[in-house]
């Protein structure tokens, strides 16, 4: 069993910038792969961000050259920076990490972060 704490979010002016942390705690485990999700109020959750275990990322066109994706592998965590933040990137940002267990996948959520941009 595993268990993902987000946390970095908060309110932020547009322009400004934030970092999310996801931290993965838990069994003995490997990393596949890392996904950050976001869900605006009234919109579907969609797909911001993704790290591989080999280190390869993508970014939603939304979010191209403003959003960057880290893993630091000594603290099983991955992070979101988010710069040049605008008003249309506010929304529950959620971590979603693609794991694999010696009995097969452990995919798990984070509880989910609130990213406030004020205009």
């Amino acid at each position: 069993q595993v268990q993902l704490v987000e946390s970095g979010g908060g309110l932020v002016q547009a322009g400004g910038s934030l970092r999310l942390s996801c931290a993965i705690s838990g069994n003995s485990f490997s990393f596949n792969a890392m996904d950050w999700y976001r869900q605006a109020p009234g919109k579907q959750r969609e797909l911001v961000a993704r790290i591989t275990s080999g280190g390869s990322t993508n970014f939603a066109d939304s979010v191209k050259g403003r959003f960057t994706i880290s893993r630091d592998n000594a603290k099983n965590t991955v992070y979101l920076q988010m710069n040049s933040l605008k008003p249309e990137d506010t929304a529950v940002y959620y971590c979603y990490a693609h794991l694999a267990s010696t009995t097969g996948t452990l995919d798990a959520w984070g509880q989910g972060t609130l990213v406030t941009v004020s205009s």
